[in-house]
């Protein structure tokens, strides 16, 4: 167990691997280890340590493998097999792991090559520091069983790493990665040579399945393995050559970086979709050398297209061939049938708390606001003939602080949030609803038609709600510097709505109508577009920070609040209860007409500053407010392929190398260590008998 400190050559004197040196190494390993982490070792080993021997703990197999084993993994190694790690952590040899041995263990964890010093301690049997021929041998034949596909031991390749000279050549720890790293690919070689029986260049598809699952059945979804036999559909012959199974092997092996590329390509496409010329292409945009031929690039599509070559595949379409632990759609449903069914009032619910989300999200948008909407809107009023009320949006603040104080900042907010809740419900969810309708299920794109269209009908929905709140609002915003300045009494908004009448509160609709259809068709698609396309939300599995979604709502707002300003300006004039000697509007292009004759083209661009302020930040913490609610308690589960590269590091880095050192040995055989943990040990020294181990109560 000392060799987690330093490494052993071949070459290297007696004395460096003497048992005092290791003893005294494997001391000083434990004593510098910081504080907290002997803390959470302790921890860990106090946890789930059962066994007792003279007041003692100790941790058997199983105890030991749920110490070690990461909580959640994405591969499809199973828990059971991080048994064959406990043969490594057992240095006595006696079938149970002590405190001091789980110390020295994880300290071998913190190697950055911890994954191939373990894979040499299992084959490292006499502790010697070197793994001679006959060592690699026993320990390899062990653990592969009689039916396994025979490997020759005699051959040149092996010779050049373990070959005997004079019967005392021996393997060091370095030779021992480069001679692993390469096993699989002389493998693969011999056990086509043997299945080959007729020396054709050419094996049955079940014996290119043989062949996959011993070397990496661990590394694929039980969907790719079912139809691993399919590979011979892409030649005429019925039957698969060596190219094709090198090739294969080729894809296992750079999988990581197959999935990058077909992220990043996927992701870049317009359509969400790709076909082999653009996996391709972007293969040799981000490389020096091509790193994946046109064959390794057909079996790819083969398996991600389930045997259809000319279509373009989303990235979903891939997720099986990425996904060790990928299932199909309706095993997942099938599995998940023993769940009750969510109940009508649960459906009820969830829709109620959709609208909830909506009003809270604009309560919170509307209020942090509300006093530079209010400067908005008084600068947007109507003037008297020959008299301009306001300079600007700061001359404006000034006479509202001036003439009403702090709280005239806040007249007409009442209105506002009564109003707000059903108005952003139905807006969020009609925009939602649409987008859901019109969205690839698969890729999750939009069309940027449908992506206007969905936003321009959420505008329109909401205007039975925009609209009479807010010419109430309006009106309890101008009375208070009417009552300061001409001493008019002040009315409620309950007076406002009886002296209006129902059809009187959708004066102005059609304005209000050329105003909300473009700003939340503009709004949503910018909003969109800036999360995905700058902000790269969902790239490698990305979920953007709160200032990332707030700095993207809020830019969202900016042009669509400007371009928008002509039609606010115009629906506010209409809604406005003219007083004498103000101009009068019949109606929308009146409106426009008279606005654009006596003030000039800029005034229908009064307030644009004072609006994009508004609007920027009001729609930015209305839509981050809504994104965070939206995930509690009901979120949507959208489809996505996890993988490693996007599943959350929630597990330490010894976890992960513990991992990472069972694919080692795993890709010698997929069965590698079970056979090994029934098998009477002739490889290892009997520890002498102990007394009787006994669980702890």
């Amino acid at each position: 167990m000392t060799r987690a400190i330093s490494t052993v050559h071949c070459d290297a004197d007696a004395a460096s691997s003497s048992l005092t040196g290791s003893a005294l190494k494997s001391v000083r390993s434990v004593v510098a280890a910081p504080e907290n982490e002997m803390k959470r070792w302790r921890r860990i080993f106090e946890t789930n340590a059962k066994v007792v021997i003279d007041g003692e703990k100790y941790l058997d197999p199983d105890s030991f493998v749920n110490a070690i084993a990461p909580k959640s993994d994405s591969t499809k190694i199973g828990r059971a097999q991080f048994a064959i790690l406990f043969r490594v952590a057992d240095s006595s040899k006696r079938g149970l792991v002590s405190w001091n041995d789980f110390t020295v263990f994880e300290t071998l964890l913190k190697r950055p090559d911890a994954d191939y010093w373990i894979a040499f301690q299992y084959f490292d049997v006499d502790s010697s520091g070197t793994i001679t021929f006959d060592e690699f041998k026993n320990v390899f034949l062990a653990n592969v069983g009689p039916s396994a596909i025979p490997f020759d031991f005699d051959c040149d390749w092996v010779k050049l790493y373990l070959g005997r000279k004079n019967g005392t050549h021996v393997l060091g720890y370095n030779e021992f990665t480069q001679l692993m790293k390469g096993l699989q690919g002389e493998r693969l070689r011999q056990a086509f040579k043997y299945l080959d029986k007729d020396q054709d260049g050419f094996i049955r598809p079940e014996e290119f399945k043989q062949i996959i699952l011993e070397i990496a059945g661990h590394k694929l979804s039980d969907a790719v393995i079912e139809r691993l036999p399919t590979l011979c559909t892409l030649t005429p012959s019925g039957r698969i050559s060596y190219s094709e199974v090198v090739a294969f092997q080729n894809v296992i092996r750079e999988m990581d970086m197959v999935e990058r590329i077909l992220r990043e390509a996927t992701a870049k496409s317009k359509d969400g979709r790709i076909d082999q010329s653009d996996f391709l292409n972007h293969s040799a945009a981000i490389s020096r050398y091509a790193l994946f031929t046109p064959m390794e690039a057909s079996i790819i599509f083969h398996f991600a297209g389930r045997g259809s070559r000319e279509k373009r595949l989303a990235l979903l379409d891939f997720a099986q061939l990425l996904d060790p632990q990928w299932r199909a759609p309706h095993d997942v449903l099938e599995a998940n049938e023993v769940r009750p069914k969510a109940s009508l009032l649960q459906g009820v619910l969830k829709s109620a708390y959709g609208f909830v989300q909506g009003g809270i999200a604009g309560a919170l948008g509307a209020t942090i606001v509300y006093p530079i909407d209010m400067g908005k809107m008084q600068n947007q009023r109507s003037t008297v003939v020959g008299q301009m009320l306001y300079k600007n949006s700061i001359d404006c603040a000034q006479k509202i602080f001036r003439n009403e104080g702090l709280m005239g900042f806040y007249r007409g907010l009442g209105p506002q949030l009564i109003g707000v809740a059903p108005e952003k419900a139905i807006k969020l969810t009609v925009n939602d609803l649409v987008r859901g309708r019109a969205m690839d299920p698969e890729t999750g794109r939009i069309k940027l038609g449908w992506e206007l269209m969905a936003g321009g009908m959420a505008g329109g929905c909401q205007v039975i709600f925009t609209n009479p709140l807010e010419i109430v609002k309006i009106r309890l915003q101008i009375q208070g510097e009417a009552a300061k300045l001409e001493g008019a009494v002040k009315h409620g908004a309950a007076h406002i709505v009886r002296q209006l009448g129902v059809l009187g509160l959708y004066k102005g609709a059609s304005a209000c109508l050329l105003r909300d259809i473009p700003f939340s068709a503009i709004y949503f698609t910018a909003y969109s577009h800036l999360k995905k396309d700058v902000f790269h939300e969902g790239y490698n599995g990305k979920q953007l920070s709160f200032l990332e979604t707030l700095g993207a709502a809020g830019i969202a707002g900016m042009p669509a609040a400007y371009l928008t300003t002509p039609a606010d300006v115009v629906k506010t004039r209409l809604q406005v209860e003219a007083r004498q000697g103000q101009t009068h509007y019949k109606g929308l292009t009146d409106a426009f007409v008279k606005i654009n004759k006596e003030e000039g083209f800029k005034a229908l661009f009064k307030g644009g500053p004072a609006r994009v302020l508004r609007s920027s930040p009001q729609f930015g913490f209305t839509l981050l407010a809504y994104e965070y609610l939206q995930k509690y308690p009901w979120q949507a589960n959208k489809p996505e392929v996890k993988t490693a590269l996007t599943t959350p590091k929630r597990d330490e880095m010894s976890q992960i190398r513990a991992r990472n050192a069972l694919k080692i040995l795993l890709d010698v055989h997929g069965d590698f260590g079970r056979r090994a943990a029934n098998f009477s040990h002739p490889l290892v020294k009997q520890a002498p008998p102990t007394a009787s181990p006994s669980k702890s109560a």
